[in-house]
């Protein structure tokens, strides 16, 4: 067991719980990341509620939404560090693993601050419906960002995830890969939502999304309706362009907004502790370490049926920490 505020400690146990032979593409990060975003991502800026202080997910009403959907997952491979590192709050161990993915996968460098505490119940849980949902348009990115404090750059620069990981049908519905490397950070994204041309796409559970057919690489790749009307709008669509030809402009710009993401609604003071209510009543307060089986709603059930595979992929990458 690590130390109190062993961060660095924590961060290498991380890194070595990427690699992940028998899930999606062989790696956690891009799950990682999405659990870090997620967490949140459920911020008000008016109310001033939601956000990653608290690990609300670990209460059905938050963890069951079906925006969370397979982010069970992604704290169970998590669950093995929370137990060599019991100090350490789930929300802090939640956005730290997609700061260190990033980096892993190429990203950029993304400064993070500890000092996040759980909740102790869940009554101070923000509602559903507050995440991003990927068959609706610019009107509906623009509320859900606005309504957290970001501005059209910026939304623009964090769908970069995207360059990340797969959807899945059993979970959000869709289905596929946005990249051709989805465990690699990169602008690719942004070079293939302005340089190839994308066609409708309904799949048999009647969702829509759009399909490109890469002959080079023998693979079919998938854009969201979301995705396409950062194209179509204007504004969000120079940004697009800017990133597709500039790598590093998009890194830069991309570390910047979230770090700010993770921090939304979190108040620190000179010293740079967080002072928020949950943290002055009980100080670094860290949740007890929640049971191995996924909490998940009866709609994502069927996203919790490894269960035991995760379970015993845990058990051998703790051996190894």
């Amino acid at each position: 067991m690590s130390k109190l505020g062993d961060f660095d400690a924590v961060r290498k146990d991380i890194a070595a719980l990427m690699r992940q032979p028998d899930y999606d593409d062989g790696s956690a990060g891009p799950v990682f990341v999405r659990l870090a975003w997620h967490s949140a991502g459920t911020y008000d800026l008016e109310t001033d509620t939601g956000g990653s202080n608290g690990a609300g997910m670990r209460y059905e009403a938050e963890g069951g939404d079906p925006a969370n959907a397979g982010l069970q997952h992604a704290r169970m491979f998590l669950e093995p560090l929370k137990t060599k590192h019991p100090w350490i709050t789930y929300s802090d161990l939640w956005t730290l693993a997609g700061i260190i993915a990033i980096k892993e996968m190429g990203g950029p460098e993304i400064e993070w601050k500890g000092g996040r505490t759980d909740y102790k119940d869940d009554s101070k849980l923000p509602p559903r419906g507050r995440l991003p949902d990927g068959a609706l348009a610019e009107d509906h990115i623009r509320a859900v960002f606005y309504r957290m404090g970001f501005n059209d750059q910026e939304i623009v620069a964090l769908c970069g995830a995207h360059n990340l990981g797969r959807c899945h049908s059993d979970r959000s519905g869709f289905d596929g890969a946005w990249v051709n490397n989805p465990t690699r950070f990169s602008n690719q994204y942004y070079k293939l939502l302005t340089s190839v041309e994308w066609k409708p796409k309904t799949l048999p559970s009647g969702i829509h999304q759009f399909a490109y057919y890469d002959e080079d690489m023998e693979t079919e790749l998938m854009m969201l309706p979301t995705d396409m009307a950062l194209i179509s709008d204007p504004s969000f669509s120079k940004w697009v362009h800017k990133y597709s030809q500039d790598k590093e402009i998009f890194f830069t710009d991309f570390a910047k907004a979230f770090a700010k993401l993770v921090e939304l609604g979190i108040k620190r003071d000179e010293m740079g502790q967080v002072t928020n209510t949950d943290n002055e009543k009980g100080g670094y307060h860290s949740a007890p370490k929640k049971s191995n089986v996924p909490v998940a709603s009866k709609k994502t059930q069927k996203a919790g049926n490894h269960t035991a595979l995760l379970e015993g992929q845990n058990a051998r990458h703790m051996a190894k920490l």
